[in-house]
C-alpha cells in the first residue's frame, strides 16, 4: 500500500469511527433519558400532544376517537439493553379527516444549525438515520421544518417492508440555499424533525417532497401514504438510534454516556425532587409564614423556565428543627445571576423566622420539574 493509500485509508477509518465525536445533531436519540417516566397515556379528549422521552414529543391534531400510549420500552434492533421509543394504538380514528395528523419528533434549538450554513451557497447536506419497527408496512414520510422567519420544508418518504422487524433507514437532506433559509442564531426552534404517523388531506395534499420550498400547511405531512397506525387498533410505531448529522454519508451511531445525554436533556427539562422526602433544596424561614430556598441548576437552561408540579394536600413539607409543616405547592422566581431558581411557600405553613431546614416532597407520587422546552 502506497503512502496516499495508507493516508487515505486513515482518513476513512477515522471518518467511520467513535472518534468523530459529537456528530449527532439530535438529542437523547438512543431513547435512555425519560425523566418523565417511562409510559404516558394519551387520548383524544385527554393528552394529546406531549414529551415523555426526553426530546421527542408525540402530538395528535384534531383527533376525535384515538387513544394510545406513547413508551419507553427495552426493545432494540441490536439487542442487549437498549431502548427505544414506541407508539401503541388502543382505540383508533376510523377514518382520517382531513383536518387530522400524527407525528412523533424532536425540536432542534437554533443556535445548534448554525453551521449548517442555511440561506448561504454553501448550505451544509445533512443525512438523518434511524431504526424503525412497526406493525404496518408501507410508504411513511419525514419531515424537515424550519419555523422561523420564513417557513420552509423538505419531506422525504422511506418504506416500511416487513411488519414488526427493525429495519434501518437513511435520509439525505440538500442544504437549502433559498434567501429564506437563514436559521436565527439564538435559543428558539431551529428544525423540526417529525417522523408522521398519519395526516389528513389539509396537512398531506400540497408538494414538499421534490426540495426545500415555502411551507404551507397542506405540506406539513407530504409523502405520507399510510395513516394506518392511526387507524388500526393494536398498531404500533417504534424508533431508536436516530443520527441527523452533515454530510451525505451515514455514519455509525454516535454512542453517548448516559450523564452526557442526562445534561443535555436537563437543558430543556430538569427534574428536580420526586417521591416521598425527596430534597429540593435548603430553606429558611423568612418569616412565620414564608419560606425561601435556592436551587442552582446543574447545567443553564434554554430560557427562564416554567415551574410544573403536583399540586394537593400535603405533597411536600418544609423539616426544621425537629418537627415539620406540610404545604400543598410551590412557586418559583427565575435568579439569572446566579442561574438557579428561588423556590418560595407563603401559604400553608406556621413557621418561627430564622429557622433553616429542608425543602422536600411528601408523596410517593409528588414531584417538581422546571420545563424549557422548545
Amino acid at each position: 500500500m502506497t503512502k496516499a493509500a495508507e493516508l487515505a485509508k486513515m482518513g476513512e477509518v477515522l471518518t467511520n469511527s467513535q472518534i468523530g465525536g459529537r456528530r449527532n445533531i439530535l438529542i437523547n436519540s438512543a431513547m435512555q433519558v425519560a425523566q418523565r417516566g417511562t409510559s404516558l397515556a394519551m387520548a383524544h379528549d385527554g393528552t394529546n400532544s406531549d414529551y415523555l422521552i426526553d426530546r421527542w414529543r408525540t402530538a395528535f391534531n384534531a383527533i376525535d376517537e384515538l387513544d394510545g400510549t406513547y413508551a419507553q420500552v427495552a426493545d432494540h434492533p441490536l439487542g442487549g439493553t437498549g431502548t427505544s421509543l414506541k407508539w401503541t394504538t388502543g382505540t383508533a380514528e376510523s377514518a382520517i379527516a382531513s383536518d387530522e395528523y400524527g407525528y412523533i419528533g424532536q425540536i432542534i434549538e437554533a443556535q445548534n444549525l448554525q453551521h449548517l450554513r442555511y440561506a448561504t451557497s454553501n448550505a451544509e447536506t445533512i443525512t438523518l438515520s434511524f431504526y424503525v419497527k412497526s406493525s404496518i408496512t408501507g410508504t411513511f414520510a419525514v419531515g424537515f421544518y424550519k419555523s422561523d422567519s420564513t417557513g420552509r420544508i423538505f419531506n422525504k418518504t422511506y418504506t416500511i417492508n416487513s411488519a414488526n422487524t427493525w429495519e434501518k433507514k437513511t435520509l439525505t437532506v440538500v442544504g437549502d440555499t433559498d434567501s429564506g433559509a437563514g436559521i436565527v442564531n439564538d435559543s428558539g426552534q431551529g428544525i423540526w424533525v417529525s417522523w408522521h404517523l398519519g395526516a389528513g388531506s389539509d396537512y398531506s395534499s400540497g408538494d414538499s417532497t421534490s426540495g426545500w420550498t415555502d411551507y404551507a400547511n397542506n405540506k406539513w405531512a407530504s409523502g405520507q401514504a399510510t395513516n394506518a397506525v392511526m387507524t388500526t387498533a393494536g398498531a404500533t410505531f417504534q424508533i431508536t438510534e436516530c443520527q441527523l448529522e452533515v454530510g451525505s454519508q451515514a455514519t455509525p451511531f454516535e454512542h453517548r454516556s448516559f450523564g452526557e445525554e442526562l445534561a443535555l436533556c436537563q437543558r430543556y427539562y430538569l427534574l428536580v425532587g420526586q417521591g416521598d422526602l425527596n430534597p429540593i433544596c435548603n430553606g429558611q424561614a423568612y418569616s412565620s409564614t414564608v419560606i425561601y430556598g435556592v436551587y442552582p441548576f446543574p447545567v443553564e437552561m434554554r430560557t427562564s423556565p416554567s415551574l410544573e408540579q403536583t399540586t394537593g394536600t400535603n405533597y411536600y413539607r418544609f423539616l426544621r428543627n425537629g418537627t415539620s409543616d406540610f404545604f400543598n405547592e410551590l412557586e418559583i422566581e427565575v435568579n439569572k445571576t446566579t442561574r438557579a431558581v428561588e423556590f418560595h411557600v407563603d401559604s400553608g405553613v406556621t413557621n418561627t423566622a430564622g429557622h433553616a431546614g429542608f425543602i422536600r416532597t411528601a408523596d410517593a407520587s409528588a414531584y417538581v420539574a422546571l420545563k424549557s422546552e422548545l
